[in-house]
């Protein structure tokens, strides 16, 4: 899907430019000279970007940024002909995702702009709300009734064994390290501490399978970590 972004810049030919340049490479664009005629562009359509000119007429950009970061979630980059570290700081503490200062070179900005994207898609990707209910094959967890069945039976685990089983059947037969599992599970307090996770595992396979010595759920990938492998009885 095209990404959509909204150019604030009172210099016109500057405005010009960077549109041609940015739609060149793919991306549709608004532009606005002032932030006023962009906060009302802002209530009929909602970029993925803000490119924002610090040295705006009337409402400049830092309080531009401010308004703009408690009224919605989008990446902001900074555009700064002021030679001053100081705007650029104070931008990034208001939360702006990056800065680039003028004059620049279309490709960096473009360089920019990808990488903002990218972190912000990533970030939103990682705070998105986990399914409250999955499956692996015949096995169900639920998350909201904190239930889990195996073949339609329901298996006792722990808080923890629950936690891990749940975290490892969001991605079957993908691989995690130890350290992946200690970071979601326990907690960055429990880093260092791999028997924590040797000792649940051993604990989930005497639940979960049939021969817990000969595991065929949750298997060892010798050198790599654990996964899960969904099976049907």
């Amino acid at each position: 899907m095209t990404k959509k972004i909204l150019l604030v810049d009172d210099d016109a030919l500057m405005r010009r430019s960077l549109a041609f340049h940015l739609e060149q490479a793919g991306y549709t664009v608004s532009a606005t000279a002032s932030a006023e005629d962009a906060f009302g562009r802002l209530q009929r359509e909602t970029p993925d970007l803000v490119l924002l000119d610090i040295g705006l007429p009337g409402m400049d950009g830092l309080d531009a940024l401010r308004r703009l970061k408690s009224q919605a979630e989008i990446p902001v980059i900074f555009l700064t002909a002021r030679r001053r570290g100081l705007d650029e700081v104070l931008g990034l503490e208001l939360g702006a995702d990056d800065y680039i200062s003028k004059p620049f070179d279309v490709d960096v900005l473009l360089a920019h702009i990808k990488a903002v994207l990218r972190r912000f898609e990533s970030a939103h990707a990682s705070t998105a709300a986990p399914p409250a209910a999955l499956s692996a094959g015949d096995l169900m967890i639920d998350l909201l009734s904190h239930e889990c069945t195996l073949g339609g039976k329901p298996l006792a685990l722990s808080p923890r064994e629950f936690d891990l089983l749940y975290s490892l059947a969001l991605e079957p037969n993908r691989v995690f390290s130890v350290d992946d599992l200690l970071a979601r599970v326990w907690g960055a307090e429990f880093a260092g501490q791999p028997q924590v996770v040797y000792v649940h595992v051993r604990w989930l396979r005497e639940k979960i399978e049939t021969d817990p010595k000969r595991p065929e759920r949750l298997v060892t990938v010798r050198g790599v970590g654990y996964k899960l492998i969904p099976k049907e009885d």
